[in-house]
């Protein structure tokens, strides 16, 4: 699926979600009001902050339980970039025992918000707007980018460099999961995506190429209308991951639409979205703690 098929499914955001400024210390238990299923979550510290790239200064939120140190985890935000739905998702997950960073991928072009709050997709310029920043990015601008980013994670005192790295993606963030587990293999130990798009394709900066450059164990989390477009896409993923010896958990999440894990989504499915959730966190256990 191609990455600008993001747009066909947000014409707008779920408002049900509260927007919430996030200081220097957040609450895992205050986040259990907005995304369930943090039982015994950790107390969480963070902070909106600016990391040096070769291109600049991007903009980001680093978040990471209060004590100790723990495995850092890169996220990826979709088409509409770094903003409160991801920033809970964040810190819910640095509740699980992470230090996670959610950075906004086009930084070199526009700050966040990078999208309106309530995005039209019927409105020419909206959605114009949107795929011109999408078209910014390159598996070159991507590559460089999870250098700095996972350079940044490994200067942290909230990051065990004892531990390897994990990566996740949405949407159009799927790809940039491939190229960061390609760019820093020593590093990057485990990759998610959800509802990624464009990650097998037939053209030579396939996603699915850079698999043998990889060390890290994957989960594809598939929506179910992604994958009645492109049925094969799944299969060229198994044959792939299973020549070059990696684990890959590839499964086709039924019912869901494309951008159902984000909790803003128009299309958003608790349900589903808290069993990708879970698998998540399983391999992140798995791969990163062990």
């Amino acid at each position: 699926m191609c990455e600008h098929d993001d747009l066909e499914y947000f014409a707008r955001r779920r408002t049900g979600l509260t927007r919430r400024g996030f200081g220097l210390t957040t609450l895992g238990a205050g986040l259990a009001m907005a995304l369930p299923g943090v039982a015994q979550a950790a107390q969480t510290q963070g902070q909106d902050l600016e990391i040096k790239t070769p291109a600049g200064s991007a903009d980001a939120y680093f978040v990471h339980p209060a004590k100790g140190k723990h495995p850092g985890v890169l996220i990826w935000p979709d088409i509409f970039g770094l903003r409160p739905a991801f920033k809970d998702m964040a810190t819910r997950l640095a509740a699980s025992g992470y230090a996670v960073l959610v950075v906004n991928p086009f930084y070199r072009t526009q700050k966040a918000p990078t999208a309106p709050e309530h995005p039209d997709f019927n409105d020419p310029a909206t959605r114009n707007a949107l795929m011109a920043l999408r078209d910014t990015l390159s598996p070159d601008t991507t590559t460089a980018d999870a250098r700095a980013f996972v350079a940044f994670l490994d200067q942290q005192a909230a990051v065990d460099r004892k531990r390897k790295i994990g990566t996740t993606g949405y949407c159009m963030g799927g790809p940039l999961v491939f190229q960061t587990a390609a760019a820093v293999p020593a590093r990057i130990g485990a990759g998610a995506t959800f509802h990624g798009g464009g990650l097998a394709t037939d053209k030579p900066d396939s996603p699915h190429l850079l698999i043998p450059q990889m060390k890290a164990q994957f989960l594809i989390a598939i929506a179910e209308n992604d994958d009645a477009r492109e049925p094969e896409a799944k299969e060229v993923l198994r044959k792939a991951f299973a020549q070059a010896k990696l684990p890959a958990e590839i499964e086709v999440y039924a019912g869901t639409k494309h951008g159902w894990c984000p909790p803003d989504s128009a299309v958003y499915d608790h349900d589903q979205a808290e069993k990708a959730w879970s698998r998540l966190l399983v391999l992140l256990e798995r791969s990163l703690t062990a």
